[in-house]
């Protein structure tokens, strides 16, 4: 398959690139573990037709039993909705964790990461019918992947599962191609019982009350921070939770920033995304990452003046945070930011729930790190 595939890409016109990978498709043996389908017909008879989150509709005749996933965010949001995992067919080397993702241990290897370059010999390998793929991470480019697996039969479709505003909507997406209506109706009953225990605790705090805070996104050290502003998924987190994400009105969804812009903003707490952090899921610290970073930003010339830094309210939050348990996870931040308001709520119950509820383990790891 080496040699052959690397002659495809470089060498066929596109109707030779057809008539072979149908040969191929025929006679592959890649990826034999997953060539047990679910009932691919789990929509009931009939056309599905969804709108990914670039706004592009795909047709499928029937619910597609071969996809490949690279991102947990996409396979997570599967396990919400009960869609059997026999249809994944490859993946990303981010499901390393055999205790999360056990069915996933023997699957196709497909790329080394979410944000790494895709191994389409692999991929062909595992003939999937549908490649789902970040939308709007400025690390992917979609276009590129579209513009390569679209004309051998693959449909790319683009979401994210990270951003609070679309995230019920590409939840609906998968629903739709699977057929899980009434599990998705259940999953936002979850989701709209949380969100209102919380905002009936903040929705009334006035703006002054609100904590000002500073989002930084791979915190550096040694060059200007990178913040998450307007678009990102932070801002609508931070707000629901009682904040105020001090630059949400520079555009995109992160930006780089000098440090006298954070100095000049002086704000209340500091808040570190925590994907290059040793936390999350069977993570615990164990180096203490976060106390060093911690320590180091205290260093940073000028922090020391700094209300977030003299107060002790500077967090770092697993990468769980913003992906499909961001409505669990938001009571933690909004007690994290109104302690007073939330005295009675023991905010690890919510996410002990989404690991019970919807990933059939026991939460087990560091999910947050105060100074």
């Amino acid at each position: 398959m080496s040699n052959l595939s690397s002659k495809l890409f470089s060498s066929l016109n596109l109707n030779k690139l057809f008539g072979i990978l149908i040969i191929l498709l025929i006679f592959s043996p890649g990826c034999l573990q997953s060539m047990e389908l679910v009932d691919s017909n789990e929509n009931g008879g009939g056309g599905i037709g969804v709108t990914d989150s670039l706004g592009v509709y795909h047709y499928f005749e029937e619910s597609p039993s071969r996809i490949a996933i690279t991102n947990t965010y996409a396979a997570s949001v599967m396990r919400m909705l009960n869609v059997n995992s026999s249809v994944i067919v490859g993946v990303s080397g981010d499901f390393y964790d055999e205790a999360l993702w056990p069915e996933l241990a023997d699957t196709h290897i497909i790329q080394q990461s979410a944000h790494s370059e895709i191994d389409f010999e692999a991929l062909l390998d595992c003939r999937p019918e549908v490649y789902i793929v970040f939308a709007t991470n400025g690390m992917v480019d979609t276009n590129a992947i579209k513009n390569k697996l679209e004309p051998v039969g693959i449909k790319v479709l683009a979401l994210d599962f990270y951003k609070y505003d679309s995230l019920r909507a590409e939840i609906g997406v998968i629903a739709d191609l699977f057929n899980k209506l009434e599990e998705k109706q259940i999953l936002f009953d979850d989701f709209d019982a949380i969100e209102n225990e919380i905002l009936e605790r903040t929705s009334n705090i006035s703006e002054d009350e609100r904590p000002t805070v500073v989002m930084e996104h791979h915190a550096s050290l040694t060059r200007d921070p990178v913040v998450l502003t307007g678009t990102s998924q932070w801002t609508d987190i931070i707000e629901k939770a009682g904040g105020i994400n001090v630059f949400k009105d520079l555009p995109g969804h992160t930006t780089h920033v000098d440090m006298e812009a954070i100095l000049d903003e002086n704000p209340d707490v500091l808040m570190f995304d925590g994907i290059t952090f040793d936390i999350g899921f069977n993570a615990f610290d164990e180096d203490d990452m976060c106390g060093t970073h911690m320590d180091f930003i205290r260093d940073r010339p000028g922090f020391d003046n700094m209300n977030a830094v003299n107060n002790n309210r500077m967090i770092i939050m697993s990468g769980e945070f913003a992906g499909p348990m961001m409505i669990h996870g938001l009571p933690t931040l909004a007690k994290i930011l109104h302690p007073e308001l939330f005295v009675d709520l023991n905010t690890d119950l919510f996410i002990e729930d989404y690991f019970e509820k919807y990933h059939n383990i026991v939460k087990n790891g560091k999910f947050v790190c105060n100074s």
